[in-house]
């Protein structure tokens, strides 16, 4: 028996035999059957004695059947993958075989060697079905060899997590596609009505802590997420840890990649700590944003910025008539050119590279495009960046936004969307201040319009969310790169906790905020559960499967705050249109005192005199306190 595992494993190891053993097997097979058929008919003693006439004469007729497996190709498939075509074309060369046999065997018998056997049509006739049958057998065999011994060939034991929904397929199609070299060990399932049931020969597996011993006992290397069961999945950290800590490779469907016509297997992913992190799915009213953006102009700031680069490619969508896009960067601006001209040729692009606090360009830019909505993700971002550069925070976040929102009122833009951040609530930093005064100028200049103060007909409207998984500023890069390099991973605290969002999801609450607010609004969106960071960094780890990578605390950066807020409860926030979507109660803001008070701050960061630019922001936003910065004696 072992040997014979040894010779399984052996063939099945090789990619495929070469095509002369399949082609001289086959005539071996041809062979040996003119043999028994001659041995079966005449007695054996018979045989014996025109033994060496009578492998000649086989060795002709197997040459006759060779002439036909060269005509139907019958040596060039691989066995173990053989089909009915296959054998279709195998029966096809015996009948040719047949065919030349009988009419060679009249040939043969002229000569004086061969008189001394007779195999005749009958003879002939029943060996070409021995022979056809023998190849037949010989291919269904390896076939249902190799699919029986593929399971245990360096395959992977598999679990399926899901059963009713969707499982039952994907684990169809790991059992058909024998490349994944996987083996279904079970099923995992939370559901009642099949937990400890039998399926397709498999046990059904409750979510228990049994789980660990099923692992262990069949020695399970992957578990496959079915379509239907992924939120439940993504809400079950202690299955995920369980299942990290053993080492499982853990595949889930691609996102927004699901197509019931393609076999599932082809659309799954091995995850990653972005899909691990818990999150209800998010639906928009698709058909109101393509309304109001179809055939219309769009601006876009920070267009090749990981927000603005997303709202971009949504927006195209939609079908708008352009598309203006702004972004200070020039090699990502260029790559955001490229793809426009790739995806979207029949959208007319502008790529322009340029600040938004140059006002001149700006006016240019304007009065050239007249856009109709403009959504503003342009922005420096990093907290300690801008705690060290508080004049670059004041001239490309305020200044900037403040030239963009006039321009708009200027040129009549219909809706301007503000991309904002929690760290403007209740501000520790200099970036989260410099958001908050954003915020204030904003909506204080659609406060102006609709009270008639200044004419226009600009909706300004303020999108406000935390982080985003996959920007450029996040901390799954930056643990990704340190994992890779052999740590240490670097978590400032470990009480730290963050919001996190995917980006697409963020856009689209952009969108359809911006597209249904009526101006005036601060959006909130609902971030879900915050995540503690060095959770994340421990779960990163054991996912990359990476050993010895510590994490090292280095105490929080200057501006940093232990918790961000986001004002999503009720107490400071009213409903929207969207369950994800809440309306901030802030106070209104005269538009003329907030624009004196701007002017002053942006002339005061021409100076680059830090402690001066900061203290005026701090009277502005008298709610910004510094903290574990050198601006904390600007409070005293």
């Amino acid at each position: 028996m072992k040997f014979f595992d040894k010779l399984v494993n052996w063939y099945f190891s090789k990619q495929s035999l070469p095509y002369w053993c399949i082609f001289f097997f086959d005539s071996l097979l041809v062979f040996l059957s003119f043999l028994l058929v001659y041995q079966q008919i005449y007695s054996g003693a018979e045989t014996l004695g025109v033994l060496w006439q009578l492998c000649s004469m086989c060795a002709v007729y197997a040459v006759f059947f060779a002439v036909g497996f060269k005509m139907f190709h019958t040596y060039d498939g691989i066995l173990r993958y053989s089909s009915f075509v296959d054998l279709q074309r195998v029966g096809y060369a015996s009948l040719v075989g047949c065919v030349l046999s009988y009419l060679g065997h009249f040939g043969l018998m002229q000569f004086e060697y061969f008189q001394r056997v007779y195999i005749g049509g009958r003879e002939i006739a029943l060996a070409s079905i021995i022979s056809t049958l023998l190849l037949w057998a010989v291919r269904v065999l390896v076939k249902t060899v190799y699919d029986v011994s593929i399971d245990k060939l360096n395959a992977r034991a598999t679990l399926i997590y899901g059963v009713t929904k969707g499982g039952m397929g994907l684990a169809k199609q790991v059992r058909n596609d024998k490349t994944l070299k996987m083996s279904l060990a079970g099923f995992v399932s939370d559901e009642e009505h099949v937990k400890h049931r039998v399926l397709m020969g498999l046990s059904v597996y409750p979510l228990d802590s049994n789980l660990k011993n099923v692992i262990r006992k069949h020695h399970v290397e992957c578990l496959l997420v079915a379509q239907g069961a992924l939120d439940s999945f993504r809400n079950n950290k202690e299955l995920q840890d369980d299942l990290l800590s053993a080492g499982v490779h853990i595949y889930i469907p691609k996102a927004n990649e699901w197509n019931p016509a393609q076999p599932q297997t082809q659309q799954l992913k091995e995850v990653s700590i972005e899909d691990l992190l818990p999150r209800d799915e998010i639906k928009i009213d698709l058909e109101s944003v393509a309304d109001t953006l179809r055939g219309k102009c769009v601006l876009v700031t920070g267009s090749a910025g990981s927000i603005g680069s997303e709202i971009v490619k949504q927006i195209c969508k939609f079908g708008p008539r352009e598309m203006v896009l702004i972004d200070s960067a020039e090699t990502p601006q260029h790559d955001i050119r490229l793809m426009m001209a790739k995806n979207f040729p029949e959208i007319k692009a502008e790529t322009i590279v340029t600040s938004v606090s140059g006002i001149i360009r700006m006016e240019d830019i304007f009065s050239r495009y007249r856009p109709d909505y403009v959504f503003h993700a342009a922005a420096y971002k990093h907290v300690p960046m801008m705690e060290n550069n508080p004049s670059e925070s004041i001239e490309n976040n305020v200044y900037g936004t403040k030239i963009l929102a006039d321009m708009a009122v200027k040129y009549g833009v219909k809706k301007f969307v503000m991309i904002s951040t929690d760290k403007a609530v209740n501000p520790t930093n200099v970036m989260g201040c410099s958001k908050r005064i954003c915020e204030i100028y904003v909506q204080s200049l659609d406060h102006a319009i609709k009270t008639g103060k200044i004419k226009g007909v600009t909706q300004f409207v303020t999108t406000r969310f935390g982080n985003v998984l996959g920007s450029n500023g996040s901390v799954i890069p930056l643990f990704k790169r340190q994992i890779k390099a052999g740590g240490p991973v670097t978590v400032t605290d470990p009480n730290i906790i963050r919001f996190f969002m995917l980006i697409p999801e963020a856009c689209k609450l952009v969108l359809e905020a911006g597209t249904k607010g009526n101006g005036g609004e601060i959006f909130v969106f609902d971030m879900g559960n915050p995540v503690k960071i060095a959770d994340l960094a421990k779960r990163m780890i054991k996912l990359s499967g990476a050993t010895g990578v510590e994490i090292k605390y280095t105490g929080l950066r200057a501006g940093e705050k232990l918790y961000e807020e986001v004002l999503n409860k009720e107490e400071t926030t009213m409903p929207s249109f969207h369950d994800k979507i809440r309306i901030a109660k802030v106070r209104q803001y005269d538009y003329d005192t907030v624009e004196r008070d701007i002017e002053d701050l942006v002339e005061t960061s021409k100076h680059y005199d830090d402690m001066a630019t900061v203290k005026k922001m701090k009277e502005i936003v008298p709610e910004f306190k510094s903290n574990n910065s050198v601006y904390e004696v600007l409070d005293k």
